[in-house]
């Protein structure tokens, strides 16, 4: 199965890995259907380590093979230029969205929604909250099979895939982060199930972009990589750490992130 999977378009391999990270999500948030609610202590802890895969993806699998593959390009002593200038984009693209669109995180108040004032529901802004998260998540695993049709020594389809069980792995606290707090607040177990797996649905969108645009123009292999990196750092800094901590779980939120990170690490390594 897997060998038939490498055979196929980067394109069609960046759809099904975005559907299987898609699907992990959906799994994390049909835990509500065996529970009401989830610690917080746990929450955090997940928190931490969707951070810490995120941290390790972003170096590992984008910002790495983004400086690989600028020397590969031809850069020079300036293949330090893609993944700096990329990065940045990335960090700010996000900065832009998180302004603009309409979000909030679990265990805050409505006031404290963030991006443009609307009359959305509470459940709808949860839910965009998570799918913010999934964006460069989505970019990063279609940017990573796009670069497979480039045949370039930095761009392996081992490291492509482990990329995407690493941000499937993490996929599944997000899942049951949107989902539980639904419930909670006296939502209906399929109701709170479907926005929760709803977070990630933008997944296989971005994926598909990301390694449609990387194909169509080749010399932005290297610069989509650091943008995806900057994407995802963007969004490790400014909600998973803080929403993490936000409880007074520094401890087991800090772990959190060191075991996501192990975990990604070795699974790039082992595998890319």
């Amino acid at each position: 199965m897997l060998e038939t999977f490498k055979t196929l378009n980067p394109v069609l391999q960046a759809l099904i890995a975005t559907l299987f990270t898609w699907g992990v999500t959906a799994l994390g948030a049909s835990l509500v259907f065996f529970a009401k609610t989830v610690r917080q202590r746990m929450m955090d802890g997940m928190l931490g380590f969707a951070a810490g895969v995120m941290i390790a993806a972003s170096f590992w699998s984008l910002l790495a093979p983004s400086i690989e593959m600028a020397e590969e390009l031809g850069y020079g002593s300036l293949i330090w230029i893609p993944p700096l200038v990329g990065f940045f984009f990335g960090a700010f693209f996000l900065w832009l969205v998180d302004k603009i669109l309409p979000h909030l995180h679990p265990g805050l108040k409505m006031s404290e929604a963030e991006g443009v004032k609307t009359s959305w529901h509470r459940s709808v802004l949860l839910v965009l909250a998570i799918t913010l998260h999934n964006i460069p998540e989505g970019l990063a695993v279609g940017v990573a099979f796009g670069a497979l049709a480039f045949n370039l020594p930095s761009a392996t389809f081992a490291g492509a895939v482990a990329l995407a069980i690493g941000i499937g792995i993490q996929n599944f606290p997000e899942g049951t982060i949107v989902s539980m707090p639904l419930r909670r607040e006296g939502m209906s177990r399929l109701k709170s199930f479907w926005y929760g797996q709803l977070s990630g649905a933008v997944e296989p969108v971005a994926g598909v972009i990301g390694a449609a645009v990387v194909i169509l123009a080749r010399p932005l292999l290297p610069y989509a990589l650091a943008f995806a990196a900057g994407a995802m750092i963007f969004v490790v800094v400014e909600e998973l750490i803080p929403e993490s901590q936000h409880s007074g779980n520094t401890d087991l939120a800090t772990m959190g992130a060191i075991v996501g990170f192990m975990v990604m690490m070795t699974l790039d390594v082992a595998l890319g």
